[in-house]
């Protein structure tokens, strides 16, 4: 039977026969049940054995793997372009003006870019590990509304993959309702290279998240969260947030930049306070 079931294999690497799904699935699946009835009968697979059913799992994963359609490459590439965009912007050092400095050292600086306006990015530092900094922001995202006042709601429309999703949030009304309600949809991607974590973002257009009544569509992007283990204290992580966004409506400049550099700063409060509990729960369990 093992001889057959290796010619049913080689037979689909003909080029007419490569596009027949079925067959390659057959295959693969026959091999394995093959390969695991010799693993029966010795004392033990040989290492030919062990590889060719390695290689026999791996072709099946594949084979599973769903495609992406037209849109959803769409989504997936918006996603890379405001990563690389905010990244971009990140990795230039000149011309950031100091918007905040606060008493704990978390800082908000500026700058003006051609075709995207005003762009804030804070730097602060959180007296927690980065895999916990990273579930709160990335693994719980919908739970964001709990710990931070300036965000009612965000909901995961659609997950493409394992690192691209599109969402929908409810930003809250500002103090003395300043800047009214605003909604955002967007397209967001998570990457890890190496120790560094990067959640980058953008606003995008989705057909099951018409505007909604009562609130302002807003646009955001690029935008960016970098997170990386403090070099003196890896139990330490460093945030740095690239902010760029597009409130709409006619609000002053000076209010908005006001309003947008205080709402990171108290994002960096609220998200060590989210952190500390968590950790302190996780304790007692």
């Amino acid at each position: 039977m093992l001889p057959a079931t290796f010619k049913l294999c080689a037979g689909i690497s003909y080029r007419h026969l490569r596009n027949m799904t079925g067959l390659r699935r057959t295959a693969a699946v026959a091999l394995s049940h093959e390969l695991e009835k010799l693993a029966l009968v010795g004392p033990g697979p040989s290492q030919w054995i062990n590889q060719v059913r390695r290689r026999s799992s791996l072709l099946s994963s594949r084979l599973d793997e769903k495609p992406y359609n037209e849109v959803e490459m769409s989504y997936l590439k918006q996603g890379e372009e405001a990563l690389k965009k905010s990244m971009n912007i990140l990795e230039e050092q000149d011309g950031w003006k100091v918007e905040i400095v606060a008493e704990n050292g978390d800082k908000v600086l500026s700058k003006v870019l051609p075709d995207i306006g005003k762009v804030f990015k804070l730097e602060a530092v959180v007296e927690k590990p980065l895999d916990s900094v990273y579930g709160e922001l990335v693994d719980n995202m919908e739970n964001m509304g709990e710990w931070n006042p300036t965000v009612k709601e965000i909901k995961i429309l659609q997950k493409i993959g394992k690192d691209t999703v599109i969402t929908h949030e409810k930003a809250a009304e500002t103090p003395g309702n300043i800047i009214g309600p605003r909604d955002f949809v967007s397209v967001r991607c998570s990457k890890r290279r190496g120790s560094t974590c990067i959640l980058a973002g953008m606003s995008t257009r989705f057909s099951g998240m018409p505007e909604q009544k009562g609130y302002v569509r807003a646009e955001n992007g690029p935008t960016c969260m970098v997170l990386h283990p403090v070099l003196e204290d890896p139990s330490k992580t460093k945030l740095t947030w690239l902010l760029s966004i597009d409130l709409k409506g006619w609000l002053p400049k000076s209010i908005i930049n006001q309003v947008l550099s205080q709402t990171q700063v108290d994002f960096a409060k609220h998200l060590r306070n989210r952190v500390a509990m968590s950790t302190a729960s996780l304790s007692l369990c």
